[in-house]
């Protein structure tokens, strides 16, 4: 299938079954901590998928390359992502598996019935406050700071829309680790399984994994670290893995 791109936007091939998405450098693209989320998260070939806040479509066209699930969702507030998403979901000739909802996460229960999916994912924006933005409209600004929807307001969304026993899976900032592991078990979704990321094995992490299960027994497995760079610009074997090289 051709596509047709749009002033600035490019095709980049996701070295996973010949998919490729559009992006926009101006506006946002995505980053390896959406591909290392997909790593960590699993599905089956019978499960339903959300994506909240998918962007490009990054996380739902990597879940289906990965685990094939039965469908998968996408919401998005941001109408041009949203509309990028859902033209590489049809170049990738996916439109019967992934559909692109433009939306917002605050609102997510009004858009999906009540506990109708299986696993639901998530990348958010990780940092609270202005600070640093020059624009607060500015797709990138919208993409990483939290201006349209809080940490809260995705759990408070994912715990309505996950059935019982479902999984979420989250990727996010270690320095907002005690405000995550409380704010999922008061909304029921009990952490289950963590991994934190370091850049380097002589670094502090600089993101965390976290998968939680809604109504799940209080117990959770730390997994090693995930190393990211052996050296500048080489990557360990996990992550040449994960990235499909």
């Amino acid at each position: 299938m051709t596509v047709n791109l749009k002033d600035n936007e490019r095709l980049d091939d996701l070295q996973r079954n010949g998919y490729q998405i559009i992006q926009n450098p101006g506006r946002f693209c995505f980053g390896m901590d959406a591909v290392l989320l997909t790593g960590f998260a699993h599905a089956g070939k019978e499960e339903r998928l959300l994506d909240l806040g998918t962007g490009t479509g990054i996380i739902p066209i990597l879940m289906e390359a990965k685990y094939h699930c039965a469908h998968l969702t996408g919401l998005e507030i941001q109408p041009e992502s949203a509309d990028m998403a859902a033209r590489s979901v049809a170049l990738n000739g996916l439109s019967g598996k992934i559909d692109i909802v433009t939306g917002d996460i605050k609102e997510a229960d009004s858009y999906f019935p009540s506990a109708s999916f299986d696993c639901i994912t998530c990348n958010p924006p990780y940092m609270i406050g202005r600070h640093g933005i020059a624009n607060p409209d500015e797709p990138k600004a919208i993409a990483r700071h939290e201006l349209l929807c809080t940490f809260e307001d995705v759990v408070r969304q994912t715990a309505k829309l996950l059935k019982p026993d479902g999984h979420f899976f989250l990727v996010h900032r270690p320095f907002r680790l005690a405000e995550i592991m409380t704010t999922l078990v008061r909304y029921k979704l009990e952490p289950k399984r963590m991994q934190l990321v370091y850049p380097y094995v002589d670094r502090e992490p600089n993101m965390v994994l976290i998968e939680a299960v809604r109504g799940g027994k209080s117990r959770m497995t730390v997994e090693k670290p995930l190393i990211v760079f052996k050296a500048p610009g080489e990557y360990m074997p996990e992550i040449r893995d994960t990235y499909g090289y």
